[in-house]
């Protein structure tokens, strides 16, 4: 009886996998980036390394290609970097019980042509973390922990604005650029 049970139970959990599956569901943090992108060029300008390291690895778990920007078909260029850190929160002798980190990052993504697939946008990941005065060294390695999370974020964003640039996408972009553009004329 309870073998039974067991293989019922087991071949349920099959068929929700295929379904799952099936229907194209994807665990969260898990969008493809399409092959139309490749290959790619990541200019990181003024970024810190942490964020331009963790983009570089998201982008190489999706598949893409990374390579110089002289090679690239496309340039995702990141800019703009900002760094914020205010007290969110005091304790009653007025010291910071609480502070709120966030992160912004402009980015934009353009053919070897020039021609804008996205639009300069900017990006930003907020985290927040307690603050105590007695456990300084501590604090610092948890607002250290929490600046990389915030870089993974960030990543993740720029994966999910990347996502919808298929070939048919970035064809029809082109072709709208295109019918923009004043003709030359001799």
């Amino acid at each position: 009886m309870i073998r039974s049970a067991h293989r019922s139970i087991a071949w349920a959990l099959i068929a929700l996998s295929v379904l799952l599956t099936g229907c194209g569901f994807a665990l969260r943090g898990t969008q493809q980036v399409p092959a139309a992108l490749q290959p790619l060029a990541v200019d990181c300008g003024n970024v810190p390394g942490g964020l331009c390291q963790s983009l570089k690895e998201q982008l190489t778990l999706n598949g893409v290609t990374v390579i110089g920007p002289t090679q690239a078909d496309y340039l995702l260029r990141l800019s703009s970097f900002d760094r914020q850190r205010r007290t969110s929160a005091i304790t009653t002798t007025a010291a910071a019980a609480e502070y709120t980190l966030r992160h912004s990052v402009a980015l934009q993504v353009v053919t070897r042509d020039r021609i804008p697939l996205i639009e300069p946008a900017t990006l930003s990941a907020v985290e927040a973390y307690r603050y105590d005065e007695t456990n300084v060294l501590a604090k610092r390695r948890e607002e250290a922990a929490l600046e990389q999370q915030l870089y993974n974020r960030l990543s993740q964003q720029i994966i999910f604005r990347l996502a919808p640039l298929t070939e048919a996408r970035i064809r029809a972009m082109r072709e709208q650029y295109e019918a923009r553009q004043p003709e030359s004329r001799p």
